[in-house]
């Protein structure tokens, strides 16, 4: 993979930055792992937006991935690494040894045609998947369940990773990608390596456009809007509101603490912010 910034033939490709990668996937996804999804642009059942900033974007299926990684001792093939519109990182198409198709988020450094396990018996290799318990300390890993057998939730994005710090009793700490120390219980599943297409966060996307491609649709600064639209809006020239920043209904947006009651503060360790 490599970044390339291409010439700059109009403002919009003058500020164009993208990842190139002749080793993907040319043709289309899996028929059978792949599924409609819905755009609701933001909206709930009765057509009122509940999510701003929502809108457009290109029609895309959603890709089927494995997030629980629970063929254990049956051996794949990599066929493939395909782009997902629907995540940051790219995928692999894996196919079992007992002729099942499956996709997985690729890990950085997994090439076609290696060889990859899940269970107990599986290495410690880039994309094999074990609990926990069966990881040494210091290993480097991503799809981390948060609760045994409820399919991975944490690191699943471009070049994220989790690492495995101490294992105490049935806990095992991970420093987590914002720099929280946590413990995971040892039977969690987790997949060895660092998520792949790193340059991602490299990648510029040049002009507007790009972003409603995405789905993305434009958002105003309540700043910027009168007072009858947002209660910082008005003032004569460039003003920060005359208030703490807010919602356009009034509700506090930063630095409101709102984590309360939570059974899950007593596994963490040490908090991002300390």
């Amino acid at each position: 993979m490599a970044l390339v910034k291409v010439k700059p033939t109009s403002p919009g490709r003058r500020s164009l930055v993208k990842v190139v990668n002749p080793a993907l996937h040319k043709g289309a996804p899996v028929a059978s792992l792949v599924e409609s999804q819905k755009r609701g642009s933001g909206r709930n059942n009765n057509g009122h937006i509940t999510a701003r900033h929502k809108g457009g974007g290109h029609k895309h299926h959603y890709r089927i991935v494995d997030f629980r990684r629970d063929k254990d001792g049956i051996a794949a093939r990599v066929a493939s690494i395909e782009y997902d519109p629907n995540r940051s990182a790219r995928i692999a198409l894996l196919h079992y040894a007992d002729g099942e198709r499956r996709y997985i988020v690729a890990p950085d450094g997994l090439q076609v045609g290696a060889r990859i396990m899940s269970g107990a018996s599986a290495e410690i290799a880039t994309g094999n998947c074990l609990h926990l318990r069966h990881i040494p300390v210091g290993t480097n890993v991503h799809n981390v369940e948060l609760y045994p057998g409820r399919r991975s939730r944490i690191a699943r994005s471009a070049g994220a990773f989790c690492q495995l710090m101490a294992k105490e009793g049935e806990y095992a700490q991970l420093r987590l990608p914002s720099g929280e120390v946590r413990k995971f219980h040892v039977n969690c599943r987790a997949v060895i390596g660092q998520v792949g297409n790193l340059e991602h966060e490299n990648v510029s996307l040049g002009k507007a456009g790009r972003s409603r491609w995405l789905g993305r649709a434009p958002s105003v600064r309540g700043v910027a809007m009168n007072p009858v639209d947002h209660p910082m809006g008005g003032g004569e020239g460039k003003t920060s509101g005359g208030r703490h920043p807010c919602s356009p209904w009034g509700k506090i947006t930063k630095g409101l603490k709102t984590r309360r009651r939570k059974l899950s503060d007593s596994l963490i360790v040490r908090r991002r912010k300390k």
